[in-house]
């Protein structure tokens, strides 16, 4: 274990010494969900576009029910193991760059769970109306990325989000899937036709 977290550790001093002042304006902006809304509203369009409005509302609903669970159980898992934020571990002062601090806890990110949580439902959901639909996983690589550019989590902390987070999307969308299929709640059915 010690071998482990002596690896994340260097890991992240790599990771995060690649940055850059110029850049980290950028960085900050691509941290924050809100500035994220064009791409999620153009993703909530192709989806509606696909399943008309009934499935269309059932899958926002799901979503954020998957969201303020997997936010609740970041939080339970935060407060468990109360790892520092690199940002606060004194042995990492003046080694890596502190773009951003915060005062919470660290393991696991909960950028990395929400973000790869909601992409693997989503992507599960419409997988078969829209080629290249894998596309869609750069948005938690480069949001999470952000978090080791920032100082604010290890590289294990993102790992450990993405992993929680993809078991937590498919959870999610096979409990969908069963509420569709009891309650009769079909898709539209359409070959594909998008690149």
């Amino acid at each position: 274990m010690e071998q482990l977290l002596q690896l994340d550790q260097n890991l992240l001093v790599f990771l995060n010494g690649l940055g850059s002042e110029p850049f980290d304006a950028f960085w900050k902006i691509i941290t924050k969900q809100a500035y994220w809304a064009p791409f999620f509203l153009a993703v909530f369009f192709l989806i509606h576009r696909k399943v008309g409005s009934r499935k269309f509302i059932i899958i926002i609903v799901f979503l954020a029910l998957l969201i303020a669970f997997t936010d609740q159980m970041t939080n339970l898992f935060k407060y468990t193991f109360q790892r520092l934020r690199p940002c606060n571990v004194p042995e990492l002062d003046g080694i890596i760059r502190k773009v951003v601090t915060r005062k919470s806890f660290s393991f696991f990110s909960g950028h990395a769970a929400n973000s790869m949580a909601s992409t693997v439902f989503i992507f599960l959901i419409i997988r078969k109306y829209y080629r290249n639909t894998f596309l869609l996983f750069a948005f938690p690589l480069i949001f999470a990325y952000s978090r080791i550019y920032l100082g604010l989590h290890f590289p294990g902390d993102i790992l450990s989000g993405y992993l929680f987070g993809a078991i937590v999307g498919i959870v999610f969308y096979k409990f969908h899937e069963h509420f569709s299929a009891k309650y009769k709640i079909t898709k539209r059915e359409s070959p594909l036709v998008h690149p």
